[in-house]
């Protein structure tokens, strides 16, 4: 995981030294919002209209922040609308590739060969991570978004004339439940099996650690009660869950010391796994060789053999028992 510094690329892993052991994540930087009529963002961010074949999404199938943006894709019916090209698993000294050979789709649109290169193109002299997923406007020549929790927020709603789709993930009597859960989620579960994974010191990793498995015991706990986060909905809060589920046990369970439990030890997290994962178009966005492949053999700080496991074997295929808990799937705009 490299980074550029005026537009030099530099090979660079995250300083935890400097934070005492602590891995930190940077923010996002692009936050240009696409709206049904171009008009700014929810908090006033610049805005671009929502167009057919105008923007195209760049993407890792290992990484659970672009995931996030692929399930929204495919869920709101932006195929057609929003093309779509994905990285190489291996992540090494020149950061996120485009090589074919590797696994890559390749970049059609423009080109290029690193995924740094996305990023000079929009601005020559930027300074700071490359990251996925990251929306390259057509028009404009530009990647204008890197942050995944807008773009699911985009695709949520402003394509909704141009598709038809009316769907809600982010329904309004539910924002207050789900901005809740999201925060809790993603600091302690998203964000907490990277900070116990990448932590250098062990204090450090076992604060973290523990708190992962407190937020997920939090989840399962909710999950005896209700069929979805939010309750009998299905919304991005459970999106957003199911991108770090999916890939626990498969990496974060031994790849990050994340091994108190495994989620298939959680009666209700791992049914609920199921459920999400068998939902009609999930399972088509989930590439778990991508996933092993891009953890085991990119992090050799973690992992410097690079040998990618055989295992675990998972079955989410089989039956769950989420309908007995009442759940009216997605709920549609008025």
């Amino acid at each position: 995981m490299g980074l550029l510094i005026d537009g030099q690329w530099h090979d660079q892993w995250y300083d935890t030294k400097k934070h005492g052991g602590e891995f930190v994540r940077e923010s996002s930087k692009l936050h240009k919002w696409v709206t049904a009529d171009g008009g700014p963002g929810p908090e006033d961010q610049p805005g671009a209209p929502a167009e057919a074949d105008r923007y195209h999404l760049y993407v890792s199938l290992a990484c659970p922040w672009a995931h996030r943006t692929l399930i929204m894709r495919k869920l709101k019916g932006l195929e057609r609308l929003i093309g779509v090209s994905h990285v190489s698993p291996l992540m090494l000294d020149k950061g996120w590739t485009y090589n074919v050979a590797e696994g890559s789709s390749g970049d059609p649109l423009n080109g290029v060969d690193f995924h740094h290169q996305l990023y000079t193109l929009t601005d020559p002299h930027y300074t700071g991570r490359v990251t996925v997923p990251a929306l390259w406007d057509k028009l404009a020549k530009r990647l204008i978004n890197n942050e995944s929790a807008e773009l699911v927020r985009m695709f949520n709603g402003a394509f909704d004339e141009l598709t038809g789709n009316r769907l809600d993930f982010y329904p309004e009597a539910l924002r207050e439940t789900i901005d809740a859960v999201n925060a809790d989620v993603y600091d302690h579960i998203n964000n907490g099996v990277y900070k116990a994974g990448f932590a250098t010191e062990q204090a450090v990793y076992d604060k973290h650690v523990i708190a992962l498995f407190e937020a997920l015991d939090r989840m399962e706990a909710r999950l005896g009660e209700q069929r979805y986060l939010a309750g009998e909905w299905l919304t991005e809060a459970d999106i957003r869950l199911f991108t770090t589920l999916v890939r626990f046990d498969v990496v974060y369970q031994g790849h990050f010391k994340c091994n108190l439990r495994r989620i298939e030890d959680y009666p209700n997290l791992s049914n609920y796994l199921r459920e999400l994962y068998q939902w009609p178009g999930i399972k088509e966005t989930v590439d778990f060789e991508h996933i092993q492949r891009h953890y085991y053999y990119s992090h050799d700080t973690i992992n410097p053999t690079r040998i990618v496991p055989q295992g675990p074997i998972l079955d989410l295929g089989r039956p769950h028992d989420r309908e007995r808990l009442p759940g009216q799937g997605i709920r549609e705009k008025a």
